[in-house]
């Protein structure tokens, strides 16, 4: 017999035989019957198999416990019960393996989010997180399907690469070298030009300045792929290791890209909730009881367009007792951030034409000579969740901005010859996916929407 996932068995009419396998999450019964909840993976869902204690081997019985993986061959029947519509009627069970009771973590009790982070090879079998990481595929697929359907590339970035695109210097290094004896110049610097790639290299912060040279061949490209950050933060929003989407689009002004991050933000949100309704429901019950209302609201209601000057007027006149202080030229904080969506405008905000001096150099200049067309938007909750720009296109700018920051231009030579050979006006922006999935989760801790965090002394598993 073939074998079903819980989810369309659950789905599906009584009436007939059926081979279910998965894990089982709690026994109960007596000396007559037990009742035995099984889980798959597949569904928030379990299913409910009845056993006749007569009918089995009381021994094999034993081994039946929490956290046990089974295979149970029965008939599908309604259940005279409450709590489920159908239920199995076991009539031949096979242990594929036993679970210690003394030993087996993930008891029938409330585990603490610190805990399951110690246990993280086992808390995919808890409720909340096998909802969380369903979320998180049928969020990715999403990502793929918005952009194919939008005649948007795919387009891979490297992960070892040459240049800081923040220009933050918190990267890590890749090396071949051995770091107790590495090869010296005359000087007694590192000698790079002897390791692998003959330079100093690092894992990627960003796929963006070479999805700009995508754009800027195939019109609309996009990147979704893992970005580092040695940033050395213990913070429930960061990680050294996460997931950024970063679409570029030749031809796309920063109102367009506008456009695009909402209607992108809407989409993804929509799709989470027409397609893991479960899943949602369960953590807007048991983890965030607004959830759902919040991501209603967010579809509900146009995006807030304001420019950084009236944001800071905007706080300046709140009368707030900030604990980051406001002013002209000051990067907003979250505190900020939040008061604009969740006091102020009560909806998403994006925030454009910010100081030049706080944002990155290959950002768009504004004719005032003073900013310069980045754009942020802004989520209940999270603060910023898309940070992006219109890119400078003009190559005595660029050129201009790189000197004034000391960036070498030997590193960006490819980057700058973009804007020599068939220039174009392009804009773009990354999403942290992370942070979005604690938004449509309703978790509090981005350690928890992904499967293996890796923070500052923390890379177990």
């Amino acid at each position: 017999m073939r074998r079903e996932k819980i989810k369309n068995i659950l789905d599906s009419e009584p009436g007939r035989d059926v081979l279910v396998k998965g894990w089982v999450k709690t026994r109960r019964g007596s000396k007559q019957v037990s009742f035995i909840a099984m889980n798959d993976g597949s569904t928030i869902n379990n299913i409910q198999v009845v056993v006749d204690m007569q009918a089995f081997d009381e021994e094999m019985l034993r081994q039946i416990t929490t956290g046990a993986s089974l295979a149970v061959e029965g008939k599908l029947v309604r259940s005279e019960g409450r709590g489920q519509p159908l239920e199995i009627q076991a009539r031949k069970i096979e242990i594929y393996g036993p679970a210690d009771p003394e030993k087996y973590p993930l008891q029938k009790k409330g585990h603490s989010m610190e805990f399951l982070r110690e246990i993280a090879h086992l808390r995919f079998r808890t409720n909340t997180f096998g909802a969380v990481f369903r979320i998180r595929h049928a969020l990715a697929y999403a990502v793929h399907k918005y952009f194919n359907d939008k005649g948007f590339y795919y387009l891979h970035t490297p992960i070892i690469t040459g240049s800081d695109a923040e220009g933050a210097g918190e990267m890590f290094r890749v090396t071949t070298f051995d770091l107790n004896d590495p090869p010296k110049d005359g000087n007694g610097r590192v000698d790079f030009t002897k390791d692998f790639f003959g330079r100093e290299t690092n894992l990627t912060v960003s796929g963006q300045l070479e999805g700009e040279l995508g754009a800027l061949s195939l019109g609309e490209i996009y990147t979704f792929g893992p970005t580092f950050r040695a940033e050395n933060s213990n913070t429930p929003r960061h990680l050294a290791e996460f997931w950024m989407i970063e679409p570029e689009m030749a031809f796309y002004d920063n109102d367009d890209n506008m456009d695009l991050a909402e209607e992108f933000t809407k989409y993804l949100i929509k799709y989470v909730l027409d397609n893991c309704g479960d899943d949602i429901t369960f953590l807007n019950n048991m983890i965030d009881k607004g959830l759902l209302e919040r991501l209603n609201f967010v579809l509900a209601n146009d995006y807030v367009r304001i420019t950084y000057t009236e944001a800071v007027d905007v706080l300046s006149k709140s009368g707030k007792d900030w604990e980051f202080p406001v002013g002209w030229g000051r990067d907003l904080q979250a505190e900020h951030e939040r008061y604009l969506v969740e006091q102020y405008y009560k909806r998403p905000v994006m925030v454009t034409d910010y100081p030049m001096d706080i944002k990155a150099f290959y950002m768009k200049q504004n004719d005032d000579g003073k900013t310069v067309r980045a754009l942020d938007v802004l989520f209940p909750l999270i603060g910023e969740i898309i940070g992006g720009s219109q890119r400078e296109e003009d190559y005595d700018k660029l050129m201009r901005r790189i000197k004034e920051l000391g960036i070498p231009e030997k590193e960006l030579w490819w980057f700058l010859e973009a804007r020599k050979f068939g220039t174009a006006p392009h804009s773009g922006f990354g999403l942290g996916f992370e942070r979005l999935m604690l938004f449509v989760t309703g978790m509090k801790n981005i350690r928890d929407v992904i499967p293996f965090p890796r923070t500052p002394r923390n890379a177990d598993f």
